[in-house]
């Protein structure tokens, strides 16, 4: 059976009369917009942690707590005083993923190598971490994809009576049974998936382990060293916690918004507790993290993409109820109970932030953070991937029943999905983008185009109607004529930001609204350059926008997004898609991906074939810094810009032109930088319906894009984001103008190439711009930067500040 929680009315009554005694002031003057749309109200206080904080373990006696940070950037494990909530002290770690452990005389700490493919001890001493012994599982990751040599640890669980440390793996997808006297390795058993984690029963008879590429958990006799068991749970289960009777386990899914109560006597799920704020099936709430009290009596379940604790009575388990919510920061990642207050791990801080600081891949001494303003001192970098959205630590009491209600109606207030959004949303009457899904739009025809990784002050800084930074200002109107002309004729929007903070996630963000638990803590691994990363069908999400369009029976189409060749990624696309349509590849010109396009359209509008929704990718934005020999990062830039310009011309002069309608967007914003915020980014809108010489303030994400689609198209959302994202209606009008395009030609020589023998080319010699975002993007950014500006130009110092919502358009003109 499955426990829902409380409806928002039923909530909101039940809060009516306690809202003021708590304080609720106090609690919105915390508010934080973020570029999704969400806001967090953090509870408690706050502790700064490092890059992606993934685990936090806590000693037997609750003397010290532990935390690994296991982000894009430097990865370190922070020992911390749990009784006077202080940092100890904090060790760099080379390689390092979720597992984290306690010998149970408080004198180590084991924690988990990642794809070093080891177990690190460090001893304590005088509340100070050393590290002693290294426990190998297999030789270092050697780099080659699909290598036997992939292990990666990632849970770890000891028994310090029989002297064994298990361990459970994501590459190879074992468990490891090791005998800690002699660091060697006894056993080792296929798990058949990734794994996250392992807990051992407090008899330690038995280890859970969460297979989490497999949907289940596995109960491993320890006595017998056999699998016992095997329980099918949610879709990617995590974490685990139990009962300190040993009877009752709990696991939580963080692809289908529950927590597993696994009856463990009876190797059954007792019931299913869905953790989503309003009572919904769409993925985005991800539990991902699961506490009990002390008592055994409040279970506490960390939704990282709903900013909060889920709070539920489980004393009788089978017949549990929901207590409420806790607000806390940015994608908590963790949480665990000590005592009579929370640890929560939130692993993008508290806010999102501008990054107008670049990198400088010459400097040496460069780290990843925020620039100290002292010129003397060396240059910090500021990268959306790492070391830029810090974690951070909420430092909770657990909150009487008063306090609870009103942290319930704070998530409430910081959570823009609902039930009745799914159904109708925010628009305008006679709008072509409908109010409620299955109502008509007089469009008929979407095309969707994805880009690669630009900044909104990159692109459009110099547009004086628009919020832009003309010091940021890189491909500006000169380089980009057509993107520039496709603002001006049609609407500007200067207030939008991407989902997602890489390609990696960014790709899964932009189809399918969302992106999984196990992309989200992965992809940072590849992106620092330390192992595989989020690989295999486990980092796929359940849906993408081609599934929804086959459930609603809307015709589709792709090229190059997510198929091209033999490569096809998703089995919705077979038979979807133009084989001869490149994938990612710099060699080859986004004008050539053009005339693919165009002989393709052209033979479907002759056979009235033509597809409701197709996605095209030009991805050549992207550039290749100043590889010698290959173009320069303004012919990639300019072929770009010419090839949609060609695209839309050709469009405009087609028969579909007036219900036809053009999104284009990049897929992240990673490679530049922006005075407002690290996430926002160009995009465009055109088409018969879109209004003229407009500017749209309007806030709006990557999910607000497919929210209008799904609502042109008539298929309902997804996930709860693109559910919860403003549609983009202020932008059309119910008058077509069927005024055709003209594109304009490039400015600058597409043949030009950069040259040999220079420091720049020095610099990007032998880096692999064979697949998205392989070369580091602060290598990127700089490049970019200094291939633009000089040799010689320093990028601008950095501007620090919570992300503030603009002015949003009341629909009759510019704001």
């Amino acid at each position: 059976m499955k426990r829902f929680l409380f409806s928002a009315l039923l909530l909101q009554v039940m809060c009516a009369g306690v809202i003021k005694a708590q304080g609720p002031s106090t609690i919105e003057s915390k508010k934080v917009q973020l570029p999704n749309g969400w806001s967090l109200t953090p509870a408690g206080t706050s502790l700064p942690l490092g890059d992606l904080p993934l685990n936090i373990a806590l000693s037997k006696s609750h003397r010290y707590a532990a935390v690994t940070n296991n982000g894009q950037s430097v990865q370190t494990i922070q020992l911390l005083d749990a009784q006077n909530d202080r940092q100890l002290d904090q060790v760099t770690i080379a390689k390092s993923w979720g597992g984290l452990a306690f010998s149970e005389d408080e004198q180590s700490l084991y924690a988990s190598g990642g794809d070093d493919n080891c177990i690190i001890r460090y001893a304590i001493r005088d509340n100070k971490l050393t590290a002693g012994d290294t426990i190998r599982l297999g030789n270092a990751y050697n780099g080659k994809k699909e290598s036997s040599s992939a292990i990666s640890p990632t849970g770890i669980a000891l028994d310090g009576k029989r002297g064994v440390l298990y361990a459970v793996t994501k590459q190879d997808n074992s468990l490891y049974v090791i005998d800690l006297s002699t660091r060697q390795i006894k056993n080792k058993y296929p798990l058949g998936a990734e794994a996250y984690t392992c807990l051992l029963s407090p008899d330690r008879s038995a280890l859970y382990i969460s297979v989490w590429g497999g949907d289940q958990v596995k109960i491993f006799n320890t006595r017998n060293n056999v699998f016992a068991d095997s329980i099918k749970v949610g879709d990617n289960p995590n974490d685990l916690c139990i009962t300190k009777n040993g009877r009752y386990l709990f696991v939580a899914n963080g692809n289908d918004n529950t927590v597993s109560v696994i009856d463990v006597k009876k190797r059954r799920v007792l019931e299913t507790l869905n953790t989503a704020v309003y009572p919904t099936t769409l993925s985005g709430s991800t539990p991902n993290s699961v506490a009990l009290d002390k008592n055994d009596k409040t279970l506490y379940i960390a939704n990282a993409d709903n900013n909060c604790l889920a709070v539920f009575n489980v004393q009788k388990p089978g017949h549990s109820n929901s207590l409420g919510f806790i607000p806390t920061g940015w994608y908590p990642s963790v949480v665990r109970v000590t005592g009579n207050k929370l640890y929560v791990a939130n692993g993008k801080g508290n806010s999102s932030l501008p990054n107008p600081q670049g990198p400088n891949p010459t400097d040496k001494k460069e780290k990843v953070g925020i620039h100290s303003g002292d010129d003397s001192k060396p240059k910090i970098v500021q990268y959306i991937g790492g070391g830029l959205l810090m974690g951070s630590l909420s430092i909770i009491p657990v909150p009487a029943e008063k306090e609870l209600a009103a942290y319930s109606q704070a998530v409430y207030h910081n959570t823009p999905y609902n039930t009745s959004v799914e159904r109708s949303t925010d628009g305008q009457d006679g709008n072509p983008i409908p109010h409620k899904v299955g109502d008509a739009s007089p469009i008929k025809h979407v095309f969707y185009i994805i880009k690669e990784n630009r900044t909104y002050d990159q692109v459009l800084g110099d547009m004086p109607q628009g919020n832009g930074d003309t010091s940021l200002l890189l491909f500006g109107r000169h380089y980009t004529p057509n993107l520039h002309s496709i603002a001006d004729n049609f609407v500007l929007l200067d207030n939008f930001y991407v989902d997602g903070e890489v390609s990696a996630d960014g790709h899964n963000w932009s189809m399918g609204a969302y992106a999984t638990d196990y992309m989200e803590k992965n992809w940072p691994t590849s992106y620092g350059g330390r192992g595989q990363g989020a690989v295999g069908g486990t980092a796929l999400n359940k849906m993408y926008i081609w599934d929804q369009a086959k459930r609603s029976g809307v015709s589709f189409r792709t090229y190059g997004e997510f198929a091209s060749g033999k490569n096809v990624r998703i089995p919705v696309l077979n038979d979807h898609y133009v084989p001869q349509y490149p994938p990612f590849n710099l060699k080859i010109m986004d004008t050539v991906r053009y005339h693919i396009w165009e002989k393709d359209f052209d033979s479907l509008v002759a056979n009235n074939a033509l597809p409701q929704l197709m996605t095209v990718y030009f991805p050549n934005d992207h550039t290749e810094g100043m590889a010698a020999d290959r173009p320069t990062p303004f012919a990639h830039v300019a072929d770009n810009d010419l090839a949609i310009g060609m695209f839309l011309e050709h469009l405009s002069h087609s028969p579909v032109w007036e219900n036809s309608v053009v999104f284009m967007l990049e897929d992240d914003a990673q490679n530049g930088p922006d005075h407002v915020d690290a996430h926002r980014s160009p995009a465009f809108i055109a088409g018969g319906y879109v209004k003229r010489h407009y500017v749209d303030h309007t806030m709006y994400s990557t999910s607000s894009v497919i929210r209008t689609i799904e609502l042109i198209l008539g298929m309902p959302p997804m996930t709860q984001y693109d559910a919860a994202a403003m549609p983009m209606w202020r932008s059309f009008t119910s008058k077509p103008d069927n005024t055709a395009f003209t594109h304009l030609p490039a400015n600058v020589n597409l043949s030009d190439i950069n040259p040999k023998n220079t420091k720049l080319a020095a610099i990007s010699k032998g880096l692999d711009f064979s697949k998205e975002d392989r070369v580091p993007d602060q290598v990127m950014n700089e490049l970019t930067w200094k291939a633009v500006k000089g040799e010689n130009a320093v990028m601008p110092t950095p501007v620090r500040a919570a992300f503030v919502k603009l002015t949003v358009n009341d629909g009759e003109g510019d704001d």
